[in-house]
C-alpha cells in the first residue's frame, strides 16, 4: 500500500489540546471531588428554562432540526435589533470562524491576528493553506495600530477577540473606531465576542453599530459561556445579509442540532439566571483577584470570566501539582496561567490548593 500524502503545513500544526475533564483526572486520582476551572464554563450551569424545554424536546430526536434555525434566528434578530438574515448558526461561534476562513482563505492568503489569542485562528489559516500573521499584544492588549500596519494587499481576513482570550483584557470603543477606519475595504474583521455578556466596562464597542458602513464585519457569540450551554456547541454570527448569504452557501446541512436550538432560544428568556451568574462571576472576579494581590502576582484586567495570572516561576509545573490537588486550570505558555471563575466554594478550593501547594506541604 503507497504512503499517504500528508501536507507538511498541516503536519506542522499542533492540535487544539481542551481543558483536562474532570471525570478523567478523578479517574487518575480515584476521588470525587475535583474542580475544573480551566475552560471558561459557566460554574452555575445551563438556565433551568434550557433544561426544561430539553427535557420536553427528547421525544422528537429522532426528527431532523430546522436547517435554517428560523426561530432562534428570529429571537437573536429581535433581541439584537437586526434582521434575521444579518444573523447565522454555527455549532459554536468556532464553525463561524470555520466558515470564514473556508469562504476567504486560500493559498498565499493572510489572515491577522494577536500572537497571544484564542488558537483555533491560526490553526483554521493554515489548514486552509493561508499564512497566519501574528502581531505581539501590548501589555496584554491588542495593538491594533500595528495589527493595521500588518494588513497587506494579501490580507483577507482579521480576527479581533474582544474581550480577549485568554488574557481577559479588551479594545475601547474608541480604538476600535480608528482601527477600521484604517482598514481597506476588501478585508472582513472578525469580532469573536465569546465573553461579551460579562462585560462591564462603559466604553466597550457597540459593535452591532459598525455593520453598516466601513470594511465588513462579522461579531461572533456564543451560548457556551453565560448561557452554559457549551455541550450543546451552539453559537452565532451578525454581519450585513450578503456575508450572511455568502457564509450560508458554505455550512454543511443541519449544522446546529435542534436540541441546542430549542435550549438557546429557552436560555435567552430566563434573566433570573443571566444576572445570578453575573453576580456571581463578578464578586468571584474580586475575590481571587485580592488573593492574587496578597501573593504579589499581576493580574491582567479582566472583563471576562477568567483570570489570566502571572506566577513569576514555572505555572507548568504549576498546574500540574494544581491538578494532583484535584483542581483543573489552564496552562497557556510560560509562566502564567488562566483561572476560570467559579463558585465561591470552588474559588476556595483553588486558593487552598494552591496555597499547599506553595508552601511545598
Amino acid at each position: 500500500m503507497p504512503p499517504l500524502r500528508y501536507w507538511p503545513d498541516i503536519l506542522s500544526v499542533a492540535s487544539y489540546i481542551p481543558g483536562k475533564p474532570i471525570e478523567e483526572l478523578e479517574r487518575e486520582l480515584g476521588i470525587k471531588e475535583a474542580i475544573k476551572l480551566a475552560s471558561n464554563e459557566n460554574p452555575l450551569g445551563p438556565s433551568p428554562k434550557a433544561v426544561e424545554a430539553l427535557r420536553r424536546a427528547l421525544a422528537g430526536v429522532h426528527r431532523y432540526p430546522e436547517g435554517r434555525g428560523t426561530a432562534l434566528r428570529a429571537r437573536l434578530a429581535d433581541r439584537l435589533k437586526v434582521s434575521p438574515d444579518e444573523v447565522i448558526l454555527g455549532n459554536g461561534s468556532n464553525e463561524i470562524i470555520e466558515l470564514l476562513v473556508r469562504g476567504f482563505i486560500t493559498a498565499g492568503d493572510e489572515a491577522v491576528m494577536a500572537d497571544l489569542t484564542f488558537s483555533l485562528y491560526p490553526l483554521m489559516v493554515t489548514v486552509s493553506r493561508g499564512t497566519p500573521v501574528t502581531v505581539p499584544l501590548k501589555d496584554g492588549r491588542h495593538d491594533l495600530r500595528a495589527m493595521a500596519s500588518a494588513v497587506t494587499p494579501r490580507t483577507r481576513l482579521v480576527f479581533l477577540c474582544n474581550p480577549n482570550n485568554p488574557t481577559g483584557t479588551m479594545v475601547t470603543a474608541a480604538e476600535l473606531n480608528r482601527f477600521l477606519a484604517a482598514l481597506p475595504d476588501s478585508v472582513v474583521v472578525a469580532i469573536d465576542e465569546a465573553y461579551v455578556d460579562y462585560v462591564t466596562a462603559p466604553d466597550f464597542p457597540r459593535s452591532l453599530e459598525l455593520l453598516r458602513s466601513g470594511p465588513p464585519v462579522i461579531v461572533l457569540r456564543t451560548f457556551s459561556k453565560l448561557h452554559g450551554l457549551a455541550a450543546l456547541r451552539i453559537g452565532y454570527g451578525i454581519a450585513r445579509r450578503e456575508l450572511i448569504a455568502y457564509l450560508d452557501r458554505i455550512h454543511q446541512p443541519f449544522n446546529t442540532n435542534g436540541l441546542a436550538q430549542l435550549a438557546a432560544t429557552a436560555a435567552l428568556e430566563d434573566e433570573a439566571h443571566l444576572t445570578a451568574s453575573r453576580r456571581v462571576n463578578e464578586e468571584g472576579k474580586l475575590s481571587l483577584r485580592n488573593y492574587f494581590a496578597g501573593l504579589k502576582w499581576p493580574v491582567y484586567p479582566t472583563q471576562a470570566n477568567f483570570l489570566y495570572v502571572e506566577t513569576g516561576r514555572d505555572a507548568r509545573a504549576l498546574y500540574e501539582a494544581l491538578l494532583r490537588e484535584g483542581v483543573i486550570v489552564r496552562h497557556i505558555e510560560g509562566s502564567r496561567l488562566r483561572i476560570t471563575i467559579g463558585r465561591p466554594e470552588e474559588n476556595q478550593r483553588f486558593a487552598n490548593a494552591l496555597n499547599k501547594v506553595l508552601s511545598g506541604t
